[in-house]
């Protein structure tokens, strides 16, 4: 398993704020938003990252193209949601890292029409950055903010230049290390 990027204490801190637009409350608050934003933006895809807010998006048939699932909820192991789609695959991803192979999996998985579930044996939070940098332009990104809400991530231009400065920095520290 080949390490690609490493994440900085530094980048740690910047990541804990959002990445996008921030929709405070329960899941059952945000909903309606969320749907608000979607019928305005239009998104091409929605990709999930995170397990429950997976389930909830798949619950609320918000139908994600994309789900990144670690089985854990706040670094707890949980019982695997059934979550249907139309392929599964697995990867490694160590908390703290991004790994090639997890990378590779996100991209390729991009590129078909598939609902696809990637299941990830480590961590799956740093993972939503190559889900931005990777998807179609126009795609909408959501995960979850801990005791906030959820975050949903317009894949533009701008914020995938955004992605690519965070994981060259992240790819300069391991490269350090």
């Amino acid at each position: 398993m080949k390490i690609k990027y490493v994440l900085t204490p530094q980048l740690r801190l910047k990541l804990k704020q959002p990445l996008g637009k921030l929709i405070q409350g329960s899941f059952e608050q945000t909903i309606p938003k969320l749907k608000k934003l979607i019928e305005e933006e239009k998104p091409s895809r929605i990709i999930s990252v995170g397990d429950i807010v997976s389930k909830n998006l798949m619950e609320y048939s918000f139908s994600p193209s994309l789900l990144i699932v670690d089985n854990k909820v706040m670094r707890k192991e949980i019982k695997p949601f059934t979550l249907k789609t139309e392929k599964t695959i697995y990867t490694k991803n160590p908390p703290g890292t991004i790994t090639t192979e997890a990378s590779e999996t996100i991209k390729d998985s991009l590129k078909t029409n598939e609902c696809t579930k990637i299941v990830v044996e480590g961590e799956e939070d740093l993972l939503a950055l190559i889900a931005i940098l990777y998807a179609p332009e126009n795609s909408l990104i959501v995960y979850g903010q801990p005791r906030q809400g959820i975050v949903a991530v317009k894949a533009t231009p701008k914020k995938k230049e955004e992605i690519a400065a965070i994981l060259k920095t992240m790819e300069n520290f391991r490269k350090a290390k």
